[in-house]
């Protein structure tokens, strides 16, 4: 009764935490109720991490020696871990939480990992199906622990450009076939109890080498453009791997927590590709990112530099609105000054809304998360399919720190390597004013023709030094926000 009483806990504990995990997730479907959803998983979370220390009241006899040393690691790092992700979190920029998202992100797909190595090592898989599913999640985590280094660094700026060789895709082939064979390998040896050509401990070692390495090799060619899209496959890779060694050590928390991870993250991975018109495999496996050459005789037009107060007078005066935010207002930390500008602008009766693209940023879901930060009221926030339509009878379309997502190139350029992605309509609107630091290209490094339509100025200058300038110049005409 001593011993059944625990895993009666636990089963009960688990089913409660799973149960949150997806009334969680079920209420970060809406900005409203996200914050709400994540507390709820948190908590689930928590009571999951609760509960498995009560599987020290139910050890084997050979583990029992080492009982108290091994529940000490664990609060020790749990208290590591759990301070350096508050700290962590609470410190991070919003321009950093791609990088930061990355990096937890292959945390949890190292952990899955570490799980697989200690069965592995330790001895404990002798089932075949058991080995199979423990050594696919092996791979699967290392491939994502790796995976998401690399992205973090180039997020980060540390790889600032992809790393591509001749044959580069004939070795990823190799080296995936190969890391295939060596699990199908351990698995029969396992299985079978056949000596390995070399000792177990080694091969399985190799093993997990060749799954890091498969993981860097994938990445690296990779341009920065398709981040969003990397971060969204190796968010539901961890899952994945998370949920299979759950299978391994029967724990159900983690299985459906792992389940319902990689379930979503592939879904957000289909609709971040879609709306770049591109399969997974094309973001994988071509080289989209790659610095792209432009006569500037293919561009139409020049390029009109505004005064930033005369774009805000404009935009008072304006009856129509919508501001497209981009990585540039994040990098500014600008989006409390938007706000700002728009309430001025809603108390001179001009109507405000604003465009997202869902691969605007560096991940996915970064441009609403901004402007949450800020207080924007969820009714004005509105996605691309739809609000597209409203450009044309828009007076004024206002860019701030975005590039590709306002492309038309995307549209009407059959050579551009983003043609036929989706983009926000923002050249049919009749004024356009896009806020720039420079004449740089973005992130694809891909020229805009939109910048120089005849429609377009250029408001040069950190888009927090330019929108307090279109604020003080709207205030000049003696408007405040109203109480």
């Amino acid at each position: 009764m001593f011993t059944t009483l625990p895993m009666l806990l636990i089963g009960a504990t688990d089913l409660a935490a799973a149960f949150l995990f997806l009334f969680g997730l079920k209420r970060m479907s809406s900005p409203v109720t996200a914050p709400s959803g994540i507390r709820l998983a948190g908590i689930g979370m928590l009571a999951a991490i609760a509960a498995s220390f009560l599987y020290a009241l139910h050890v084997s006899p050979a583990a029992s020696p080492h009982l108290l040393a091994n529940v000490a690691l664990a609060l020790v790092a749990l208290a590591v871990g759990g301070s350096f992700a508050w700290w962590s979190g609470r410190k991070v920029a919003m321009t950093a939480m791609p990088q930061m998202v990355a990096l937890y992100n292959g945390m949890g797909g190292g952990a899955a990992g570490a799980i697989a190595a200690v069965e592995l090592f330790g001895g404990h898989v002798q089932d075949l199906s058991v080995a199979i599913v423990t050594l696919l999640g092996a791979m699967i985590g290392s491939v994502s622990l790796s995976g998401s280094l690399i992205a973090w660094a180039k997020l980060d700026g540390i790889l600032s450009h992809p790393l591509r060789v001749p044959g580069q895709r004939v070795a990823n082939g190799t080296v995936s076939v190969v890391t295939l064979l060596l699990g199908i390998y351990i698995a029969v040896v396992l299985q079978s109890g056949v000596a390995p050509v070399i000792a177990l401990p080694s091969l399985i070692a190799l093993f997990f080498g060749f799954g890091l390495l498969l993981g860097i090799m994938i990445t690296l060619p990779i341009g920065g453009a398709d981040m969003p899209v990397v971060i969204s496959i190796y968010n539901a890779f961890t899952g994945v791997a998370v949920g299979l060694e759950g299978y391994v050590l029967q724990n159900p928390a983690l299985m459906i927590a792992g389940m319902v991870v990689g379930a979503a993250g592939l879904l957000l991975t289909l609709l971040m590709a879609k709306a770049m018109n591109r399969s997974v495999a094309n973001v994988l496996f071509t080289n989209f990112g790659t610095p792209v050459a432009h006569k500037q005789g293919d561009i139409v037009g020049e390029l009109k530099p505004m005064a930033p107060g005369d774009a805000g007078i404009a935009m008072r005066y304006a009856n129509k609105v919508i501001i497209i935010p981009g990585y540039g207002l994040a990098v500014a930390q600008g989006q409390q000054k938007l706000y700002e500008f728009v309430k001025l602008l809603q108390a001179a009766g001009v109507e405000v809304k604003f465009a997202i693209h869902p691969v605007a940023g560096r991940m996915p879901g970064q441009m609403d998360v901004l402007l949450a930060e800020a207080g924007v009221p969820y009714d004005l926030i509105v996605q691309l399919d739809d609000i597209n339509d409203d450009f044309a009878t828009t007076d004024v379309a206002l860019v701030i720190g975005a590039n590709d997502v306002v492309n038309p190139a995307a549209r009407t350029d059959p050579s551009s390597p983003i043609f036929g992605m989706p983009i926000l309509n923002a050249d049919k609107a009749k004024q356009v004013f896009v806020v720039k630091r420079g004449d740089g290209k973005g992130y694809a490094d891909i020229v805009n023709p939109l910048f120089y339509g005849a429609n377009c100025n250029m408001v040069y200058g950190d888009a927090q030094a330019v929108l307090v300038k279109m604020i003080e110049a709207v205030r000049g005409l003696g408007l405040s926000v109203a109480a």
